[in-house]
């Protein structure tokens, strides 16, 4: 026996959009492009112009003063800025992502007992205003001996970070499927091979933008390096530029350029992997 027809079939949703509605569409996104684009063309064409001098508005230079980019790497030590802040970064990110997936998995799939304590003590990490801890911080860093390294940045920075990063794998786990983790058990799968071999693969979205956005946040971390990091050369790229500013800050060509040179790697590293970051981004999108 065949099986019988559903009486009312589903209909394909269509979806009309007006030539109005198309135009608006464009004109907002021009708009907004316009709005993000300016601050960085203001930068770019203000570095062009003759050091020592206050450009007004974006008025083109006569002659583009290209060596100011040079000039500003020069000066500011850019090689060993490089050097620190990727040291930073390496001991950083992968050490903050690696906890936050461990403690993500926990509180969103395995559910232990204690859970929402745990929760609600993150929800609370997210709600404390950074520029509220950073005095007792500075205090806690000096007594650990730490003050004037590169701990002083990368512990607090881990600790800092685990708020959001927890909460972000945290509502990764638990729109997983639950089929796939009684399936596994079934199979006679462990916790740790449960979470290796079946999570992390599927994860990989919600993994690639949160190393993502924690590289932009320890990238362009200005307020720990100023106030724990006296030798410029063990700071961020964005925490040396305030070392820079003090010695150019008269200078508005000679910053500008120095700060398009720590912005380019962020830019670049964001380019390389949006494709991850914006996957992400629709993947929780569709599952909420």
């Amino acid at each position: 026996h065949r099986p019988a027809a559903p009486a009312h079939p589903p209909r394909e949703r269509i979806v009309i959009v007006r030539p109005q509605e198309k135009w608006i569409g464009r004109i907002l996104l021009i708009v907004l492009m316009l709005v993000t684009v300016m601050p960085f063309v203001s930068l770019f064409v203000t570095a062009l112009h003759e050091p020592g001098t206050y450009p007004r508005g974006l008025e083109w230079p006569e002659t583009p003063r290209w060596d100011n980019f040079v000039t500003a790497f020069e000066s500011a030590n850019m090689w060993a800025l490089l050097q620190s802040s990727f040291l930073i970064e390496i001991a950083v990110v992968p050490v903050a992502v690696l906890l936050a997936t461990l403690a993500g998995f926990a509180l969103g799939h395995l559910q232990p007992r204690g859970g929402r304590i745990v929760f609600v003590a993150f929800i609370l990490g997210l709600t404390l205003p950074f520029e509220g801890i950073i005095t007792p911080l500075y205090f806690q860093v000096r007594e650990l001996g730490l003050l004037n390294t590169r701990w002083a940045i990368i512990l607090p920075l881990i600790g800092l970070f685990m708020p959001f990063a927890v909460m972000w794998m945290r509502a990764h786990f638990v729109t997983m499927p639950a089929d796939l983790s009684e399936a596994a058990r079934m199979d006679g799968a462990t916790t740790w091979q449960l979470f290796w071999r079946i999570h992390i693969p599927l994860s990989v979205p919600a993994l690639s933008s949160l190393a993502i956005l924690l590289f932009l946040w320890t990238w362009n971390q200005f307020l720990l390096a100023i106030v724990l990091v006296n030798d410029p050369e063990q700071r961020t790229m964005a925490g040396a530029l305030g070392a820079f500013q003090g010695r150019y800050g008269t200078d508005i060509p000679l910053l500008c350029a120095g700060s398009l040179l720590i912005l380019t790697p962020t830019l670049i590293i964001f380019l390389i992997f949006q494709r991850h970051f914006v996957s992400a981004l629709l993947q929780g999108s569709l599952k909420g």
